[in-house]
């Protein structure tokens, strides 16, 4: 298995965008029409799966025969991960089918690995590729349920011996626990307080004797029904000093690294199965007559699925920025990770919850047609936790915004055009610069530079400089209010007023995203993404969300978006920035 996936990133090097649509293509061949009542991974046998609690063993089979696991193992290890945009693009064609199978196949091996592609030593790097390379999956262990997102509480232990490290006690509600064969365990190692107190440790289940270690039963789950969710208890349970990673005490810094890279990426993944509840919907707005009309002659109906897909292109956008920037704007991303993390599930969990009043008492059924969309819905929300909920993700924000507001806002350089075009190439993430808290946003700055920039010809070009003008105006009332935070008001405890700071903030990053790709696809191939219609209508969406009450549009950007919303669903193409085909 090792061998048959180095094998696929062998030979002539055609660019990494051509990979990413050979390999998306790849894999919606073989998944096929999710639609289709005889596909062995279709919505009807994946609703079947679900309802009895299992993972769909025919989707890890068709998973297993693609090498999926080597699009989380980097290229020079034999992999296939070259982007981090691309590795979210790919991954989402499974996501639109079964978020579950997403996480539960492979995006939970991809949260432990990033811990050693960014600190494990070569041996570490190799064996870990090995494993997955050779369809083996990888657990992670940051939290414990007694403190929850404050993992630097934990009591999890691992003590040295003079030879290795002896592990005693218990991680609960791990994705895999019981089918990895091997875990990335956050563990104690002195009883220090502060942030030097734990490393992280890549331990082998052939490493550990089984007298040492419980599996804990499974627990049940409202979403993600499928996974396979337990605990690890070790006993005083002794391991090898090569299990760890990185150097001791060096845990937290290696966690606050991996996480900019996860949650960068796994929110855009979710990006598939919201497209697959908007193309419910809209197929029932258009096969459903009410009053002699279709549902989608209805205004509000209509209003609603545009805004959806506005939701969509939104959160694409902001994704696409955060996993760029991994790339290009390394000592940048601690802030845009967490505001991606943040923001894309909420965006996309109030649209499920927009689309669910379209779709009327059909959203409660759990089978047939319209069963996959409360499947979704009850599978979505697990993303906007996992290893950070959103108000961790916030409490990562806040720390930061006075040091943003003194340093950067309105006096960084605008950030480089490539962050914001989404087939481009970039340059090999270094890890060692991914800084733990930043002085510099870029992304903020592009969004004041184009107010000179922005042209004005057609009256959906005025409303994007209108609209710009207006965020523009947001982003000084944040800086004042950032200058003016008391020192307690600039710590996880904060008061509400800097949790709502740091949502003003999200959004408003959002918009700048959003601006961003519309300036790039200008006089480029895609016609809908050089429009400023969408543009104009996304920002004035969003200018919505922080409290204004901008002009209304012209008519134009409300039809040129509901078209598109029609033909993509009649042509079989995502809802997405790249209109991807798709098998159905």
């Amino acid at each position: 298995m090792l061998n048959q996936a180095a094998d696929r990133v062998v030979g002539p090097d055609i660019g990494a965008e051509a990979r990413a649509v050979a390999r998306v293509a790849e894999i919606e061949r073989v998944l096929g029409d999710p639609r289709e009542a005889t596909n062995p991974v279709g919505f009807a046998r994946l609703l079947e799966a679900d309802e009895a609690g299992e993972m769909s063993a025919e989707g890890e089979k068709l998973l297993d025969g693609l090498g999926f696991n080597a699009e989380f193992v980097p290229a020079a290890l034999g992999g296939r991960l070259e982007q981090l945009d691309t590795l979210t693009r790919v991954v989402r064609q499974v996501f639109r089918r079964d978020i579950a199978l997403g996480l539960g196949y492979g995006v939970t091996s991809f949260m432990a690995s990033v811990n050693v592609w960014a600190s494990g030593d070569q041996e570490q790097q190799r064996r870990l590729a090995e494993i997955l390379l050779g369809g083996g999956k990888v657990s992670v262990a940051y939290h414990e349920l007694a403190h929850g997102n404050d993992f630097v509480r934990n009591e999890f232990a691992a003590r040295t011996d003079g030879e290795g490290y002896r592990l005693h006690g218990t991680k609960q509600v791990i994705n895999n626990a019981g089918r990895a064969q091997a875990w990335l365990l956050f563990s104690r190692t002195s009883d220090a307080a502060g942030s030097r107190s734990h490393s992280v440790l890549m331990v082998e289940r052939d490493q550990v004797d089984p007298a040492k270690l419980r599996i804990l039963p499974r627990y049940e789950t409202v979403g993600v029904r499928g996974c396979h969710l337990s605990g690890l208890d070790f006993d005083d349970c002794p391991v090898p000093g090569t299990a760890l990673v990185g150097t001791v005490g060096q845990g937290v810094e290696l966690a606050l690294r991996s996480f900019q890279m996860t949650r960068s990426a796994i929110p855009g993944m979710a990006l598939g199965a919201a497209d697959t509840a908007l193309r419910t919907v809209v197929g029932f707005a258009l096969g459903r007559r009410l009053y002699r009309k279709s549902v989608m002659d209805i205004p509000h109906a209509k209003a609603t699925l545009g805004n959806a897909f506005l939701d969509l292109l939104i959160s694409d956008s902001l994704s696409l920025v955060g996993t760029r920037a991994v790339h290009l704007l390394p000592d940048e991303t601690s802030v845009y990770a967490s505001a991606v993390k943040y923001l894309v599930p909420k965006l996309l969990t109030e649209t499920m919850y927009e689309l669910s009043i379209v779709l009327g008492a059909r959203f409660y059924v759990r089978e047939g047609e319209f069963g996959i969309f409360q499947k979704h819905v009850r599978d979505l929300p697990v993303l906007s936790l996992g290893h950070a909920g959103s108000a961790a993700c916030q409490a990562t924000i806040i720390p930061q915004l006075p040091r943003l507001a003194r340093r950067s806002w309105f006096k960084a350089e605008p950030a480089p055009a490539e962050l914001f075009r989404p087939r481009s190439p970039l340059p090999p993430i270094e890890y060692d610069r991914l800084a733990l808290a930043s002085g510099r946003d870029s992304l903020s700055a592009s969004l004041v530079a184009a107010v000179d920039e922005l042209p004005s010809g057609t009256p959906e070009e005025r409303a994007v400089h209108s609209l710009t003008l207006r965020l523009m105006d947001e982003l000084r009332q944040i800086q004042e209010s950032a200058l003016q935070l008391a020192p307690q008001d600039r710590t996880a405890l904060a008061s509400p007023s800097s949790f709502s700071l740091a949502d003003r903030y999200a959004v408003l990053l959002a918009a700048a995203s959003v601006l961003g790709v519309w300036q790039q696809a200008r006089g480029g191939d895609d016609e809908f993404l050089a429009d400023p219609a969408w543009a104009a209508a996304a920002l004035h969406r969003l200018a919505r969300r922080l409290g204004h009450q901008p002009p209304p549009l012209p008519a134009s950007c409300e039809t040129r978006v509901h078209d598109e919303v029609i033909r993509r669903f009649r042509d079989s193409r995502s809802y997405d920035l790249y209109d991807t085909p798709l098998a159905g």
